[in-house]
């Protein structure tokens, strides 16, 4: 009998929030971000059996994406991956992996990041065997700072560069537009211009040992002595945003007190100013458009949308009017992607119809709670 090979949903992501701290050690930039997984996907078709030798072809169906074809097979963060389980198993085998490209490459969708986690996936089924959970997602967080998030699916707090990841409550989906504009967003470019617009290059003395690719191109010597004042200023007030940030997402782990309403949050008014307690309460009904209803934002927004204003435009037609707008719309990563949630498929469809009028590609998806997630990642 013949061994069909394991084909594999790999679904893309958008950021809800994404702020931008300073530069590490490392050469990362901290983040505090949530990430939430879309039906919209790619498709990943894995086939593998035990060799003497270890082989892995890649092929892939967009000129974009790096494959044996091109000689680049080695650069793609699937090929990362499944070359790194195999060496954490002790395992060599010939491996074929196939990428059909639904998604947009570079777009700010982690589709790249997503067919890492798919490849995995695949070769695991496809040789009987699986690494630990831990093991996965150190090995993930080592391909790609947001290949992890795909470890967990459903709503996920992504903090330090995005790969520490934490799994939040699931909500029931919302319907989601994509937006895919045609123009291209360089990540680095983009982390480096927001290093200068904030002042989040390092400050006189520091000492940057990384070798990141997003690595900040903002050198010592450019700040002087009342430019030094202002930057410390400015990463003072962006480590406070990240920490605002934060103790919004931490409001889903708030204990049960002893006046509580449903799920055990704590009510009492006096507690909390009339926001927070709205909030918390929205919480309790749907955690995902209780953090929408938070007013976050994407810190890249100013950056890119300076550097390519059409995308201005899109998020506009994306949020509409108050009658059938969007309850959220940002730029996903460092875009180009971006997108819009709502309450209603109408609502939904009218956005896709006002952003595609305007010339841009425009996907009818939703979002994916954690347990629809794994439940459809293999393809039949």
């Amino acid at each position: 009998m013949v061994r069909m090979a394991t084909r594999v949903r790999s679904h893309c992501k958008i950021n809800l929030g994404l702020a931008v701290g300073p530069v590490r050690a490392d050469g990362f930039h901290g983040l505090t971000t949530i990430y939430q997984t879309l039906a919209a996907h790619d498709f990943v078709t894995v086939s593998a059996r035990a060799a003497r030798k270890t082989v892995i072809r890649l092929t892939a169906d967009h000129a974009g994406v790096p494959r044996t074809e091109t000689g680049d097979a080695e650069r793609n963060t699937a090929f990362k991956m499944v070359a790194g389980a195999l060496e954490r198993v002790g395992v060599t085998a010939e491996v074929a992996i196939d990428i059909q490209k639904r998604l947009p490459v570079q777009g700010g969708l982690g589709a790249g990041s997503a067919n890492a986690v798919a490849a995995l996936l695949g070769l695991e089924r496809e040789l009987g065997l699986a690494l630990p959970q831990a093991e996965r997602l150190e090995l993930a967080a080592a391909v790609g700072s947001d290949v992890p998030l795909f470890l967990l699916g459903g709503t996920v707090l992504g903090l330090g560069r995005g790969e520490e990841v934490y799994a939040l409550p699931s909500s029931p989906p919302l319907a989601c537009v994509l937006a895919l504009p045609g123009v291209g967003v360089s990540t680095r470019l983009a982390f480096a211009e927001l290093d200068k617009r904030q002042g989040l290059g390092m400050l006189p003395g520091e000492r940057n040992t990384g070798v990141s690719p997003l690595r900040s191109t903002i050198e010592p010597s450019r700040f002087g002595r009342d430019d030094a004042s202002e930057a410390a200023l400015t990463l003072g007030q962006t480590v406070d945003k990240l920490k605002e940030l934060s103790h919004v997402f931490a409001a889903f782990g708030i204990p049960t007190g002893a006046e509580s309403g449903p799920s055990g949050i704590a009510t009492s008014e006096h507690l909390m100013d009339r926001r927070q307690f709205e909030l918390l309460r929205d919480l309790a009904e749907n955690p995902l458009l209780a953090l929408v209803r938070t007013g976050m934002e994407n810190d890249f927004e100013e950056v890119v949308f300076s550097q390519h204003p059409s995308l201005r435009s899109t998020k506009r037609e994306l949020m509409g009017t108050s009658g059938d707008g969007a309850l959220y719309s940002a730029l996903s990563g460092s875009g180009s992607a971006l997108f819009g949630l709502y309450e209603s498929q109408a609502a939904a469809r009218a956005a896709q119809h006002r952003v595609q009028t305007s010339g841009t590609r425009a996907i009818l998806t939703e979002t994916l709670p954690r347990r629809e997630y794994w439940a459809t990642m293999f393809a039949e």
